[in-house]
């Protein structure tokens, strides 16, 4: 891979203070001015590399390496960048919450009128997105990880008491998140005769069968998740329909926000009013994925070991995961469903229930069809690979690996992006929701796949990919002035598709971010994919030279100081080589070969001395 993930990382973060960073302020807002999610994305360009990637960690004065301080300089040293983002945060925190103390989630500038349609109503703008939910979930969570920290290395009262209550502040929108995804789950049922059960059965159908045997099929690898939607019982997405009769489909996930009459979700938080919901009772595949990975974030690693969750937080996390683990099994049943010439999911474009088609939804998809693999055991290199093969297809198709010709339609999918429509409860279109994340979304998705695989090959092919498509993502850096190295100048990779933007895409930059984070990840945190020709070829070096080393040991003595630290080493080395030799065989070879050649030389020496010369 030739992505450097933490040079990028901090450039990105050079360029962010110099946006953003004026005579001691912080400057909110970007292209689509301010509102909850764009300030989020903005601050967690800074706050989700520092909560994920260890060397990045800016909570402890103590541990912040000296080029972390040289790329955040304007904010101060090593003492004061900390205690900056903490007023920041605050600010963030203080501006999102209403006069009676409740969060605002609304979309607000993210939102735009349909084609055609009237202006929206500041009623409109401040409906809750889910968007907003997520984003606030992976904000809270870096916060509060933030301060548990912080909080060890500092003594300083006014300083603690912030730190008290940013963690309120932040404890409280984390529940509220909570609570709003919860009632923001979708389960949509229908017959398969109804034009959403015969676009998704001609969607999953891959072999021209009759359609009773699709419906037959299906409902039999859902058998499981239909009974287990019974369970769900706070917020939205409660079964009323009768599931066990033969005759019904269905699809589970979220909506763009609040369902209209979601029931509210009991909480001893104090998180204030729970907002009435006006969305239809619907999934929609992108704001789908955007809850899974927030909720994934709910269920880390890291969320357990430092304990950001309190008991309420556990409860609800516990209730969320349920939908997640629903979710997971329903889309990745459906993108894999069928027998082994072709995937649904490889039948590019994916077409939604609702008529819509687009190659976009084919990438969101893979997200949950890889999840759904790994949890049945299906999650072998066959199977990643015909995933990674979509991944490589799509990168084609959308010109970031093949040469594009002015104004070719498959062009729109960067600028200006798909417009995602949002309806009411009668499913009436109300409002759009844009969506031109094509390129950042298959970065990570590449780069995620490829951890995954165990085929060194393989996973090497999809790195590449991976490098590709962060190359066309330089290109589209704005180029110069104060915003510069911050996204998106999609005519820097296509001439003439879009103009020269007058500020940031938060919105993009922060799924920059993100993939840097993953392939940070990737290579600290997961192992080179053993090879077996590879092992079995280090094994043997290593135990040759064991045998010879043992058998010099049998021949005599070695005496004096120098022979003696000579042949420690050669044990210390040997010894190395075995333990590396599953996980780094490559390098176990390596030292073999060296310990065999300091064995000659020892046996050389050994001959010389007998024979007097």
């Amino acid at each position: 891979m030739r992505i450097q993930p933490r040079q990028e990382i901090l450039d990105i973060w050079r360029a962010t203070v110099r946006s953003c960073w004026d005579n001691g302020e912080w400057r909110w807002g970007g292209r689509s001015g301010s509102n909850s999610i764009s300030d989020a994305e903005q601050l967690l360009t800074l706050l989700l590399p520092a909560a994920k990637v260890s060397v990045l960690s800016l909570d402890d004065p103590d541990r912040v390496d000296d080029d972390v301080v040289e790329a955040l300089g304007s904010l101060g040293d090593a003492i004061r960048i900390p205690r900056q983002l903490v007023g920041v945060m605050i600010d963030y925190f203080r501006r999102y919450t209403d006069e009676a103390g409740t969060p605002v989630f609304a979309g607000g500038s993210y939102l735009t009128p349909t084609e055609g349609g009237p202006p929206l109503t500041e009623e409109q703008y401040s409906r809750d997105i889910v968007d907003s939910f997520a984003v606030s979930v992976t904000l809270t969570l870096a916060t509060i990880g933030f301060v548990k920290v912080y909080r060890k290395a500092t003594q300083r009262r006014d300083l603690l008491a912030q730190l008290d209550e940013l963690e309120a502040m932040a404890n409280v929108r984390l529940t509220a998140a909570m609570v709003g995804l919860l009632r923001s789950f979708s389960t949509s049922v229908f017959t398969p005769t109804d034009p959403y059960g015969r676009r998704l059965c001609d969607m999953v159908n891959q072999d021209e069968l009759p359609r009773r045997e699709v419906v037959d099929a299906l409902r039999e690898q859902l058998r499981d998740t239909m009974a287990s939607l019974r369970s769900v019982l706070l917020g939205s997405g409660r079964v009323t329909e009768d599931l066990d009769n033969s005759e019904m489909l269905f699809e589970c996930g979220w909506s763009w926000g609040t369902i209209a009459g979601a029931e509210e979700v009991p909480t001893t938080e104090p998180i204030g009013r729970q907002r009435p919901g006006s969305a239809e009772n619907a999934p929609y595949l992108y704001f789908t994925v955007i809850a899974m990975d927030a909720i994934e974030d709910l269920n880390s690693e890291r969320t357990r070991l430092l304990g950001l969750l309190n008991e309420e937080q556990q409860r609800l996390s516990r209730a969320l995961q349920l939908r997640w683990e629903l979710t997971r099994t329903y889309w990745a049943t459906v993108a894999t469903f069928g027998n082994r010439r072709r995937w649904p999911i490889e039948d590019i474009p994916w077409r939604t229930t609702d008529g819509d088609r687009t190659d976009y939804y084919t990438l969101q998809t893979t997200s949950l069809a890889v999840k759904g693999l790994l949890a049945v055991g299906r999650g072998g290199d066959e199977e990643l690979g015909r995933i990674a093969s979509v991944l490589v297809e799509l990168a084609q198709r959308a010109r970031i690996t093949r040469r594009a010709s002015p104004g070719e339609q498959a062009l729109l999918v960067h600028a200006p992006g798909k417009q995602v429509i949002l309806n009411d409860r009668e499913s009436k279109p109300i409002m759009t929701w844009n969506v031109n994340e094509f390129s950042t979304v298959l970065l990570q998705r590449a780069i995620t796949v490829a951890g995954l695989l165990n085929n060194a090959r393989r996973r090497s092919e999809l790195l590449e990919l991976a490098d590709e498509v962060w190359d066309h993502l330089l290109q589209r850096r704005i180029p110069d002035g104060r915003h510069r190295g911050l996204w998106d100048h999609a005519g820097g990779a296509f001439p003439g598709l879009a103009p020269m933007p007058e500020a940031p895409s938060w919105y993009l930059t922060e799924r920059a971010v993100h993939a840097m984070v993953n392939a940070s990840q990737l290579l600290s945190e997961r192992t080179f994919p053993r090879a077996g020709g590879l092992a079995a070829y280090a094994q043997d070096l290593v135990d040759e030279a064991e045998y010879l080393f043992d058998r010099e040991m049998m021949r005599g003595t070695f005496s004096g100081v120098a022979m003696q630290r000579n042949m420690r080493s050669i044990r210390s080395s040997l010894r190395r080589a075995q333990l590396l030799v599953d996980e780094r065989p490559g390098t176990a070879a390596a030292l073999a070969n060296t310990v065999l050649l300091q064995i000659n030389d020892v046996t050389t020496g050994q001959q010389k001395a007998g024979e007097g010369i």
